[in-house]
């Protein structure tokens, strides 16, 4: 017999002895819970669930078993609930594994308002800037094969970006030095995103057709040496463009397409089925919608029906473009988490690793900053933001913590000496903390060793 077959024979024969409402006259939120409760049981039936494909198992265990108080958890999920009934978010999902193990799982409200839809555990969610810590592997893995280094300069790659300038008060002057591999891993390269520079920047790359979906990845780097730097790379760190032209430097130096590098060496081998840069046509029932929040009200901003995510585009965005589900995503979190092995596997050396976890921002280059917001004692690895120490930004963080989110509010942190790692989704944009910064502290007091 499977497991899964055995799983199904144990609930079945063991689980419906036990006392429950019957489905006539329950709301959805009480019928929502007694599902949930039937897939806890499984869970501690069998040590393992099925989340996502369905041959795909978490290793998973309960929250008592790694050090988790299931009574504190509740609070979790009594936050969750609170942040739906005050219309901050529609739904989501909230996944903690702890000593390598998933030990909650939970979905809460609706996919899709319109259509009242539940968020399920194989929802598919946009991660925005959650891709781009899966570039930062494939970069790092073809380091680690002696295809690219880390202090290559960016015109090895792509030869008219050898000249670009520099924007220096308005004036454009030479660069002292070129911008390297590193300098994209860590954003100390100076590129920037449209929407975070000044007006000639946000112009060139305007111009540049920078990010453009229709344009194809390495054309579009390729057609970036107008573009200026908004400081001499190396110098300072910016949020921007370096991951997509880390996504070009990936294709030309493997020699094939980013999307195909990162389903073959690293999306299929971990069993993230459900992430790409478009969702097909056989998956669009489970695509969550996505909604602008603005005062106090949520209003639809992508029909999942309408998405132009359900076409698959010509520029693969190695910063932004990947959809993905929260068992996919909890994959390649337990991956870095054990030092770049899963399942048996080695993606990255430990090396790799700790070059991602640990702050790589030159001295002098200053914290992560978006606009007149200085996130004091937070820097930056090649693919994750680390907390190098405490401030009074995000007070409930730990030092040590790293992680980073994406555009519509979806979130993941792992803290290395709890062997904490946490997931938050949603759909809700412009990007808000309130999940994160709600949850922190509940999940941290959950600890009990």
């Amino acid at each position: 017999m499977s497991r899964l077959s055995l799983g199904a024979s144990l609930y079945s024969n063991e689980f419906r002895s036990k006392r429950l409402p019957t489905s006539e006259g329950m709301h959805r939120g009480e019928r929502m819970k007694i599902s949930s409760l039937s897939l806890l049981y499984l869970v501690s039936t069998l040590g393992t669930v099925l989340y996502g494909q369905a041959d795909v198992l978490l290793p998973v265990a309960k929250p008592e078993e790694v050090g988790l108080d299931p009574k504190k958890l509740e609070a979790v999920d009594e936050k969750m609930e609170a942040l739906i009934e005050e219309n901050r978010l529609t739904g989501g999902t909230v996944v903690i594994a702890r000593k390598g193990k998933v030990a909650h799982f939970e979905t809460y409200g609706l996919r899709n308002r319109e259509e009242e839809l539940p968020v399920e555990k194989d929802t598919i969610f946009r991660i925005y800037s959650m891709t781009k810590a899966i570039t930062s592997v494939a970069a790092l893995m073809l380091n680690e094969e002696g295809k690219l280094s880390l202090d290559d300069p960016l015109s090895k790659y792509f030869p008219s970006l050898k000249a670009m300038k520099v924007l220096d008060k308005d004036e454009l002057v030479e660069a002292t030095s070129e911008l390297t591999v590193a300098d994209l891993l860590r954003h100390t390269s100076g590129l920037t995103y449209a929407w975070s520079s000044n007006k000639k920047i946000r112009q060139a790359l305007k111009d540049a057709g920078v990010l453009n979906r229709d344009k194809q990845l390495v054309p579009m780097v390729n057609g970036m040496d107008r573009v200026p730097l908004l400081f001499q790379p190396g110098s300072d760190w910016v949020y921007g463009c370096s991951t997509d032209v880390l996504g070009g430097v990936v294709e030309v130096a493997s020699g094939i397409p980013l999307d195909r590098f990162l389903k073959e060496r690293i999306l299929k081998p971990l069993h993230m089925e459900d992430t790409g840069f478009y969702v097909p046509a056989n998956k669009a029932g489970r695509f969550a919608a996505n909604y602008n929040y603005k005062n106090g009200k949520l209003t639809l901003k992508d029909d999942p029906k309408k998405s132009r995510y359900l076409e698959n585009p010509a520029f693969k965005s190695g910063g932004g473009g990947l959809c993905s589900t929260a068992s996919d995503y909890m994959r390649f979190l337990l991956m870095i988490e054990n030092g770049g092995k899963f399942d048996g596997k080695r993606y990255l050396k430990k090396k790799s690793v700790k070059l991602m976890t640990t702050n790589q921002i030159p001295k002098g280059g200053g914290w992560v900053t978006f606009g007149d917001e200085v996130r004091e004692g937070v820097g930056f690895g090649h693919g994750f933001s680390v907390r190098v120490k405490m401030s009074d930004w995000d007070p409930d963080g730990r030092v040590g913590e790293y992680g980073w989110g994406g555009a519509a509010s979806t979130h993941y942190w792992i803290s290395p000496k709890d062997n904490l790692i946490v997931l938050t989704l949603e759909q809700v944009m412009p990007y808000s903390f309130n999940t994160e910064w709600e949850l922190k502290g509940l999940i941290y007091d959950a600890l009990v060793d």
